[in-house]
């Protein structure tokens, strides 16, 4: 028999993602099981929801982390397996001509914070690792103790826009005051950027003139509730492949993009 999937999700809030995946688990639509939530939030709703499933929780308090850092660097311990000119050599999140001090002071507490959330979760074996409203970008450094094989991406999330339009923490939000006529919601793979990373699958709604940000956001939840299961399933039965593809530019340069390739299912 097929083993089961199993899966890591980092929350920060309310889990409803968390709690589609959990029930997608239990009736089948995923072969897999959710083996460990975690959290930079303490009273994130989304531990209560692991714990009434008796799933493994884990908390990192990011913040207080990084309340120490900015007090005094030297007051934080960091993981001895760091390396800032690997990590600014892969991070694309902060501009490049960015001042060396303003992106070491971004990227090496987080490192800190992650290298505890990687030891939390060490116990817990995972195959796919799922961001369901986890608010913190994660670094190179946290990418590539997860990334271990470069051809096999196993970090998804889920974002609330087409992208690559509307990245960052208000999806929704920015396309409903743009004034966009049609919204939507975006699971890829994580790379080095925000939001960057080859997407999966995206699904769309219109915005009527009567909706309000918060009719698009209920929308807008309703499609995430359906796709990201259905692109953990798909992960799940190994038919998502990473292609990289050349991509010509209007100024006449080509540039490399990486993009998902959907397999059909075995038995088509």
């Amino acid at each position: 028999m097929k083993k089961k999937l199993r899966i890591g999700c980092l929350v920060s809030g309310g889990g409803t993602n968390l709690q589609a995946i959990i029930d997608a688990c239990a009736d089948h639509t995923i072969h897999g099981k959710v083996v460990f939530v975690g959290s930079d939030n303490s009273n994130a709703f989304g531990l209560t929801r692991a714990k009434e499933q008796r799933i493994s929780t884990v908390v990192v308090d990011y913040e207080a982390i990084l309340r120490q850092y900015h007090q005094n660097p030297k007051s934080v311990r960091v993981p001895p397996d760091f390396s800032l000119d690997a990590v600014l050599a892969r991070q694309s999140i902060l501009p490049k001509d960015a001042p060396v001090e303003k992106i070491k002071s971004f990227l090496v507490p987080r490192a800190v914070a992650e290298a505890e959330l990687l030891e939390k979760i060490k116990p817990f074996p995972f195959d796919l690792l799922v961001l369901a409203g986890f608010m913190r970008i994660l670094t190179p450094y946290f990418i590539d103790r997860v990334n271990t094989d470069p051809e096999n991406l196993r970090i998804m999330n889920i974002h609330p826009a087409l992208l690559p339009a509307f990245p960052g923490t208000d999806g929704y939000g920015d396309t409903f005051r743009y004034g966009c006529k049609v919204a939507g919601c975006t699971v890829h793979f994580i790379d080095y950027g925000e939001d960057t990373g080859p997407i999966i699958a995206q699904r769309a709604f219109s915005i009527q003139e009567k909706d309000t940000l918060e009719k698009v956001r209920e929308k807008g939840l309703r499609l995430e509730w359906k796709l990201y299961p259905e692109c953990i399933r798909l992960f799940s039965e190994n038919r998502l492949r990473v292609v990289r593809n050349t991509v010509l530019l209007s100024n006449g340069q080509s540039m490399i993009k990486s993009a998902v390739r959907i397999l059909p299912p075995v038995d088509s």
